[in-house]
């Protein structure tokens, strides 16, 4: 990813885009289904990804101190409260414009693309499906995590070498970690795969 990682944006759009296709056209059950964030529904993380369209600034900053400045929790509580918005609304705000533009405060535009590709592949790997987002963007998101060697997620990847099953991407040095470049986002993420699959933390 470059410094800026502006021509990225267009990136997001599609990935949430992609998502709300998915969801849209998957039966009613798939809401309810768990993703790959502990704890959380496919609802819940359609809740947390689309905060930006219902959230000003201002709000944000008001559900912050309440949340004693602890942005985990904040995620928690607006997810379990907004998890049970209609659909449709859920699928409009996947389809805004405010989300597709919206980059988190100091992450730019490589931040905005990671944040909607890890939370899509919650969603697809979870459910056994194709990512939604472009496979130019699932790789650039591998480059951008394993630039830092993990460390974003706490990860411990000495001694670890990650190959994509369906893409000519490696990274590491070590025991082989073979996969669908999706599936390690997903692990380089901090996540654990259906299969059980997890990656060492630090």
């Amino acid at each position: 990813m470059s410094a800026n990682g502006e021509h990225l944006q267009p990136w997001v759009g599609q990935t949430y885009d992609g998502l709300a296709d998915l969801l849209a056209t998957g039966p009613a059950a798939t809401w309810d289904a768990p993703s790959l964030c502990a704890g959380w529904q496919v609802r819940h993380v359609v809740a947390h990804v689309t905060m930006p369209v219902r959230l000003s600034g201002e709000q944000f900053g008001v559900e912050l101190a309440a949340a004693g400045g602890d942005f985990g929790r904040l995620s928690d509580t607006v997810a379990a409260r907004d998890a049970a918005l209609p659909v449709a609304e859920h699928l409009a705000a996947l389809r805004s414009p405010v989300l597709h533009g919206w980059q988190p405060p100091g992450g730019g535009a490589v931040g905005a693309l990671s944040h909607a590709v890890i939370h899509s592949l919650d969603v697809t790997v979870a459910l056994a499906r194709p990512p939604v987002a472009p496979a130019e963007a699932v790789l650039a998101v591998l480059d951008h995590l394993t630039a830092v060697d993990g460390a974003f997620f706490g990860l411990d990847l000495a001694g670890v070498r990650l190959e994509a099953a369906d893409a000519a991407w490696s990274w590491g040095d070590g025991e082989v970690v073979r996969a669908d470049s999706g599936e390690l986002v997903a692990l380089m993420g901090g996540r654990t795969l259906p299969d059980g699959r997890v990656l060492p933390r630090g």
